[in-house]
């Protein structure tokens, strides 16, 4: 029978369950064990699909097409577990589910009530996680306890337990413990009241991870027990990670958080954790033989989360090349700002960095600064890769400044446009099988031989993640192709384009695709790999002519 595994936070918002969600489900494969990784979110939306990247972050997709929250992401880089529409629920999908059940008459004309049918609607989302081929199954509650719309969770979780027996279940439940600089000392007073809020609800917490910035001593630990009512050895040092976030599993490991779930859960076929892959991973983290400076001009750039994937991404890609590479976002919007200081400091930024990388994105605002950002690497030669809406906005820049097509554009961003190299399927003559609706999940690609993308891949075909609505423009395909754009990359049909590169470029690639989804610390997409290879040559001949050397 599988075990469950519940993680809880409190206290405040963003401590990182989804990372230490991922990290125990890291630690337990590394023991063996088969796992599989469920976030069941309190918000009303059916998902993250229409939230602004301002208010949620990066919208991850699954090779189903599903749009997740960022923290599945998480669960992918750490873990091997299979994903898809089951393992992000939230409160919108869950009443929805009611809802057409009520209207079909499925509940035999009883009043529906959040007890039992709303809970019973969650309880059914966790056993469906369940298989024969799963150990144990993580699921991650979001929100913090004591939020209002988090309560049908907490209490579908506390009769979870009683179903399946508690010796099936583990709580494990995230605080925080802050440091007061005036007083010079560590409070433990708001992990004991989340906890209250815990035990009120009816769910005892097995284990407590607790986020601080400074060593909890041992004297505050064992009253963190006594007044929470967990085993000393339960209470488990969390401190905030300076240099990565991949140091989260060894610190659990450390503080032998495995054994401990071992222990409880009665998993008695685990076999001993073995870190060693990992632990070279970060090694080679820690003792870069080299530094790279990547422009990042995207619309989002305020907000991390916004474009979270690409940035471990290419974390992930330094890794592969002993590199460290340092992001300088900047804002597509200053690249056109009337403000002088902006505009100097994103152009200064840019023409200093070693290599482009353009991400995707949705709407007009600051698509002008992000194709003077493609024009100036395609001139100059700095390596440039294009994601997305990075492919649309190089297919513009090339349309109008090489092949001659004056007011090139999208229809997304001017639907009279002259020459609309991109546009939407259903306004293309010859692709009329898909619609106008988004291309989500897992599409295959063929690539061509001979291009930079066929050799990065070292095979003939590939299998992407796609989250966008508009496509290459087929009517222009021959013109571009005359001026010199290379498709390196299509549907196998042939009507779709899913790549573009330029041959007379150190290297200049785009992929209508998110490669950054399928991305791993331990293996950097190999898009990534090449880009950030590619920059740092760029950056060996730029320095070796500075000295006279090239």
């Amino acid at each position: 029978m599988a075990k469950h595994i519940f993680v809880t936070g409190g206290v405040v918002s963003s401590l990182g369950k989804g990372l230490t969600s991922a990290s125990i489900g890291m630690l337990l494969e590394q023991r063996g064990l088969r796992v599989r990784m469920q976030k069941l979110d309190p918000y009303l939306n059916v998902d993250p699909g229409t939230m602004s990247p301002f208010q949620h972050g990066e919208v991850y997709v699954l090779d189903d097409g599903t749009e997740t929250d960022l923290d599945l992401g998480h669960y992918e880089r750490f873990t091997h577990a299979t994903l898809n529409k089951q393992c992000n629920m939230t409160t919108g999908r869950i009443y929805l589910s009611v809802i057409e059940k009520e209207r079909k008459g499925d509940y035999k004309g009883k009043t529906v009530q959040v007890i039992p049918h709303v809970t019973d609607e969650i309880k059914s989302c966790i056993r469906a996680m369940v298989t024969p081929e799963v150990d144990v199954v993580i699921t991650e509650i979001g929100g913090t306890v004591g939020d209002i719309e988090g309560m049908p969770y907490y209490e579908a979780i506390r009769q979870f337990a009683l179903d399946v027996g508690k010796h099936n279940c583990l709580f494990v439940h995230l605080t925080l413990v802050p440091f007061l600089k005036a007083a010079g000392e560590l409070k433990t007073k708001p992990t004991q009241r989340s906890v209250r809020d815990l035990r009120e609800i009816g769910i005892q917490p097995d284990v407590l991870i607790c986020r601080t910035e400074h060593k909890i001593p041992e004297e505050e630990r064992k009253k963190i027990a006594l007044f929470c009512n967990v085993e000393q050895g339960a209470v488990i040092e969390e401190k905030d990670k300076e240099f990565s976030i991949y140091e989260v599993p060894l610190s659990l490991a450390d503080n032998k958080l495995d054994e401990l779930i071992v222990a409880k859960l009665g998993l008695t076929h685990a076999k001993p954790l073995d870190m060693s892959e990992w632990r070279s991973m970060l090694d080679r983290m820690r003792h870069p033989a080299h530094e790279v400076t990547i422009a990042f001009v995207g619309k989002y750039v305020k907000l991390r989360d916004a474009y979270k994937s690409v940035y471990e991404a290419l974390d992930h890609a330094g890794i592969a090349n002993h590199a460290k590479v340092r992001v300088c976002r900047i804002d597509s919007e200053d690249l056109r700002s009337k403000d002088a200081d902006d505009h100097e400091t994103a152009w200064r930024d840019l023409r200093a960095a070693d290599g482009l990388l353009v991400p995707g994105g949705f709407d007009r605002r600051g698509i002008e600064g992000k194709i003077d950002a493609i024009k100036f690497a395609r001139e100059t030669g700095l390596p440039f890769f294009g994601i997305c809406l990075g492919l649309q906005c190089a297919t513009i820049e090339f349309a109008r400044h090489v092949a001659g097509l004056t007011g090139a554009n999208s229809t997304e961003f001017d639907k009279t446009a002259p020459h609309p190299v991109v546009c939407m399927l259903e306004e293309q003559v010859n692709v009329t099988n898909l619609g106008g609706t988004q291309r989500r999940g897992a599409y295959p690609c063929h690539l061509k031989p001979g291009t930079k993308a066929r050799a990065a891949y070292g095979a003939d075909v590939v299998s992407e993640r796609h989250r966008h609505r508009y496509e290459v423009n087929n009517a222009y395909r021959e013109r571009l192709e005359a001026a010199g754009f290379v498709f390196g990359g299509t549907s196998p049909t042939g009507d779709l384009v899913e790549a573009i590169e330029l041959p007379n470029h150190p290297w200049f690639v785009a992929v209508q695709s998110h490669p950054e989804f399928l991305s791993k610390p331990t293996k950097a997409h190999p898009l990534f790999r090449d880009f950030i290879s590619a920059s740092l040559e760029h950056k060996r001949l730029r320095t070796a002519g500075d000295r006279g050397l090239a």
